[in-house]
């Protein structure tokens, strides 16, 4: 209190403050409804990409078919880290890339990057996935999908799909896996703590067409992504464009400069 009563702030004549809040007011709610115009927009924008994602899976053409992943995929398991403290120091800072379930909840359709990476000791308790793996976290944020842009480890709490080129996209699989997200989320309900596991998976069937439409589907969905992101970029630019605004114009205010 002592501290905060010893700095001097400007204060103007009450006319003139009076004048300087009109103006803030007024510059206030403009920001505000601009703010609030951009954040339906980038809503909007994903609601059209998630709006057009459910579409093309609950219109099932001639020639689909309900099948299990397993039934599709080339290998189909959990990720591996056996060793115990998983924590332990000599486990990590090596080549081989080390993929968790936050780094898959945070990617937008593939991984990209990674924060953390196993040693040659790290590898030997682990399994070394191929880049195209579809990962499926099924602890902690659960049924976030997201395909591997690097060959990389996992833990346990992740399940992967390699594909089997002659039945399925990978990106059509990936693109399944989050229209039935919702879906997944509910079957892991029910216990203290939500979870999946590969039985999840045992009799649950997803609707796949023949291996020519699934690529078609995957190109439409891509480009629409892609224009869904561009969109989000601008909103975003604008949010924070706005942002910085409001604030210059309070630096203005309280520097005379208004």
């Amino acid at each position: 209190k002592t501290e905060l009563l010893q700095i001097g702030m400007p204060i103007p004549p009450l006319p003139e403050q009076r004048r300087i809040v009109g103006l803030l007011d007024e510059a206030f709610a403009a920001i505000a409804t601009a703010k609030a115009n951009a954040e339906k927009n980038l809503q909007n924008a994903r609601e059209i990409f998630e709006s057009h994602l459910n579409e093309v899976f609950a219109k099932k053409g001639e020639g689909w078919v309900e099948r299990k992943l397993e039934d599709v995929a080339m290998t189909f398991g959990r990720g591996k880290s056996k060793h115990r403290p998983r924590n332990e120091p000599k486990l990590y800072g090596g080549k081989y890339p080390f993929i968790q379930t936050g780094d898959i909840r945070n990617a937008n359709h593939f991984i990209t990057e990674h924060s953390q990476t196993y040693s040659e000791a790290g590898l030997a308790q682990s399994k070394l996935w191929p880049k195209g793996t579809i990962c499926i976290t099924i602890a902690a944020n659960i049924a976030e999908t997201a395909v591997l842009g690097f060959d990389a480890c996992f833990p346990d709490s992740v399940i992967g799909v390699v594909a089997n080129p002659r039945e399925a996209e990978v990106g059509f699989i990936e693109y399944l896996l989050q229209s039935f997200k919702a879906h997944i989320q509910a079957l892991g309900k029910g216990s203290a703590q939500a979870n999946i596991n590969m039985s999840t998976f045992e009799n649950e069937r997803f609707p796949f067409p023949p291996v020519a439409e699934q690529r078609q589907i995957v190109e439409k969905l891509d480009a629409l992504s892609a224009e869904t992101r561009r969109l989000a970029a601008i909103y975003s630019r604008k949010l924070a464009a706005l942002e910085a605004l409001k604030k210059s114009l309070l630096h203005q205010a309280f520097a005379g400069e208004l």
